[in-house]
């Protein structure tokens, strides 16, 4: 394991961070510490986001060839070091080799995406104007220092989502990754953009106890944009701190998917996806599957092949390439886990399956005839329970759909791809997909969530103008008269 694994990244330099606390970061599994690092504390992050300043308004002057060469470079030493990485974030992360493989080519799409956007940051849009003799030019500036905030369940993705753009758009980012995630959503990042010749300062890592800093990351005068991704709660307490400070943000937050499965669906493509949907990464995605909405003319089938498929999905340890679902990141997560099952069981849900605990392995529950407005049906869960509801009637199910605060993403299945369209259209989500799992993303279309469920996007075009602020230039070719 490199030494840099155990290390914050600041102004270029590896180092220790200097706050109180000593952070063991352990392989989820079996508690084994894979590295110890010292925490970060207010003055690293001064130092992280003053160095950032400063190297950016020179990046900002860097030419469209520097940046794509910096990128592709980055993108040649994540292809050349992808066993190593998987590997990492494998033992790190609880994840299965299936999970971990899609996230770094997750990762590795949004640096190739963004060599793609560079160019516009050089090319005004032009426009004609009502003045005679006037033209107008929009540009795409840097936006200037971006503070992004990373998640455990996709580090590495999620920390190259930001930091790829950022570079391609001029800006400079201090990432904070999580610490049960600290490698591959920090020093990995931030190893093979100094490989690949960023100047130092462009990208920096810090990882902190909130108790110890607490919001100062966020409120900290230099960073105009704050990327986070979690929970809905502290997406909210964010929200409320950026707009104290005129501050953008960028919030990919909680989950509540819905998974139709219309009357004349494909039962076995459905059944199909639906497994992947809930499954993926041990339940721990923001757009898998919470809730699953089955025609009645489908309902006992759906429900019995469903829960015999989620048996033959193989758990463990995730070290074993066959293995699928793996250990929840920690002890707090499974207890909240089982506890959500054990409620649904006295909200007379009816238990088809019942998943049991192996050390921080929970394996699959299934429950039928769950009532829509219980704590089952309304909770962001994060792990393998998947809740199934049965309806009657299109205007049924949209309902159900919609009744609930999140709105991040949703699939419907049906052979009709009209009507698919349609109902996709009418889904309070962000995203939604038809014939196809609510696990979806594309790095040419934008990433988002409506309602609860976040501000902003990432990918595409759209998700790039999060990185950049625009500025209008108008050119008077001709002497303009003025009415006096």
């Amino acid at each position: 394991m490199s030494d840099k694994y155990s290390k914050m990244y600041i102004n270029g330099v590896w180092r220790e961070g200097s706050g109180e606390q000593v952070y063991e970061d352990k392989n989820p599994f079996n508690n084994e510490v894979i590295v110890k690092f010292r925490l970060a504390n207010q003055d690293d992050i001064d130092e992280a986001y003053t160095a950032a300043k400063t190297a950016q308004k020179e990046w900002a002057k860097s030419t469209a060839e520097e940046r794509k060469a910096v990128l592709m470079r980055a993108v040649k030493l994540l292809q050349e070091r992808k066993d190593e990485i998987v590997s990492v974030m494998v033992k790190e992360t609880g994840s299965s080799y299936v999970k971990a493989a899609s996230e770094f080519m997750a990762g590795l799409g949004s640096v190739l995406a963004a060599v793609e956007y560079v160019d516009s940051m050089f090319q005004p849009q032009i426009f004609p104007a009502q003045i005679p003799g006037k033209e107008n030019h929009v540009y795409r500036e840097p936006a200037g220092v971006i503070g992004a905030i990373v998640a455990f369940n996709f580090p590495l993705y999620m920390g190259l989502r930001v930091a790829a753009p950022a570079i391609a758009a001029g800006d400079a980012v201090v990432i904070k990754p999580d610490t049960q995630t600290f490698i591959s959503g920090g020093p990995i990042i931030a190893d093979i953009f100094e490989q690949a010749g960023l100047p130092k300062g462009v990208v920096n890592v810090i990882a902190y106890d909130i108790a110890e800093v607490g919001d100062y990351m966020i409120e900290h005068p230099v960073p105009r944009i704050i990327s986070f991704t979690g929970s809905t709660g502290a997406g909210r307490h964010i929200a409320q701190l950026c707009g104290k400070h005129l501050k953008r943000t960028s919030l990919e937050l909680g989950g509540n998917n819905a998974f139709v499965v219309l009357e004349d669906a494909d039962l076995d493509q459905a059944i199909d996806a639906a497994v992947f949907s809930k499954f993926m990464n041990s339940g721990q995605v923001c757009i898998c599957t919470n809730r699953f909405f089955v025609h009645r003319k489908h309902y006992e089938t759906f429900v019995g092949r469903f829960a015999e498929r989620a048996k033959q999905v193989p758990y463990g340890d995730t070290s074993d390439p066959k293995v699928i679902i793996g250990p929840l990141i920690n002890e707090r997560q499974v207890e909240k886990v089982l506890g959500i099952a054990e409620d649904a069981k006295k909200d007379g849900a009816r238990l088809v399956l019942e998943g049991e605990r192996i050390g921080g392995v929970v394996t699959p529950f299934v429950f039928a005839d769950v009532d829509p407005k219980s704590r089952l049906a309304q909770t962001e869960i994060f792990g393998p329970i998947a809740s199934i509801i049965p309806f009657e009637s299109d205007d049924e199910v949209l309902a159900l759909v919609n009744d609930t605060e999140y709105g991040l993403s949703g699939a419907v299945f049906t052979t009709d791809l009209d009507k698919g369209v349609a109902f996709a259209r009418a889904f309070e989500s962000g995203m939604t997909h038809v014939n196809d799992t609510t696990i979806n993303m594309d790095m040419k279309a934008p990433f988002g969530g409506e309602k609860a469920s976040g501000i902003g996007h990432y990918h595409g075009e759209i998700g790039f103008e999060e990185f950049t602020t625009t500025k209008w230039v108008s050119v008077q070719k001709d002497r303009r008269s003025f009415p006096f």
